[in-house]
């Protein structure tokens, strides 16, 4: 009993002591300036309270203002391109994408397509191998359409330059993304080459091993996965007409049909042969 008493004059001549006191009041004040600010910010942060971005790809800027309004968010048109295929001054890329969770007031940043094109300058591209006129057109950004096959000493030797079955003359103002054909030479002896494998590659390296090998896009379909411009980028080759062969030559300049998915697996599987050679020691 004398043990129990004395214990518990020690605990009260602990909090009575004024440092101790001190000590605590200081814990508590902390504590509950740190609740307070929580609360505070929770408040004013409006904690957990997020929107979802609506999808404006393809609006006019103003159609875009009056939704983004709606959402209790706001636009600011931070760059633009100039894509061919799509209506002009329209909704090219945002950020956030749509669906991304945002606070209430958030600003999305737009990139429209342009409504004037840029003009680009028109290069000289006679005497240029096909290699060499395709790494121009791409530096100008124009787009390197057919190539057409003459008959001429140099094999891939650029003859002429033609836009809209025009001849085009070096120095010309045309629109960016402008589609140039080009008339090749094509030696008699030297006419042959072979359809690369396709399948797995995206849209543009497709085409650019369709004209690394001499040949011209047909068909280009696209699946039902293939919904817009950005998807038909990233879509991947699923097949391709004739089937790649690194035996039977076709001839330069023939067409390579290609259909496009963004469903990967109907990508097939490349099936690679490897020949094992038994020797026999003597």
């Amino acid at each position: 009993m004398a043990k129990k008493t004395e214990t518990k004059t020690q605990k009260k001549g602990f909090f009575s002591n004024w440092i101790v006191r001190n000590l605590l009041g200081a814990l508590v004040v902390v504590v509950v300036l740190i609740v307070g600010a929580m609360i505070f910010l929770n408040v004013v942060t409006k904690h957990n309270q997020e929107l979802s971005v609506p999808d404006l790809s393809n609006l006019t800027v103003e159609e875009a203002q009056a939704v983004a309004e709606e959402a209790s968010m706001r636009i600011d048109v931070t760059d633009s391109v100039f894509v061919k295929r799509m209506k002009r001054g329209a909704v090219y890329r945002q950020n956030p994408v749509p669906g991304a969770k945002v606070k209430s007031g958030r600003r999305i940043a737009l990139t429209i397509n342009a409504v004037n094109p840029k003009q680009i300058t028109m290069p000289d591209l006679i005497g240029y191998s096909t290699r060499q006129a395709k790494a121009e057109l791409m530096s100008r950004g124009l787009v390197l359409g057919k190539l057409i096959y003459v008959h001429d000493m140099a094999t891939n030797n650029v003859l002429r330059q033609l836009h809209d079955d025009k001849e085009i003359e070096a120095g010309a103002m045309i629109e960016s993304e402008a589609v140039i054909d080009l008339v090749v030479g094509l030696n008699s002896r030297d006419n042959v080459t072979y359809v690369p494998y396709l399948a797995g590659l995206r849209n543009l390296s497709a085409v650019e091993a369709v004209h690394d090998h001499s040949l011209n896009l047909g068909k280009i379909r696209f699946d039902e996965t293939v919904k817009d411009y950005d998807d038909s980028l990233n879509a991947v080759v699923y097949k391709q007409e004739p089937e790649a062969s690194d035996s039977i030559a076709v001839s330069m300049g023939d067409k390579v049909d290609l259909y496009f998915t963004l469903d990967h697996s109907r990508v097939p599987v490349r099936e690679v042969i490897v020949e094992e050679t038994v020797k026999e020691e003597l």
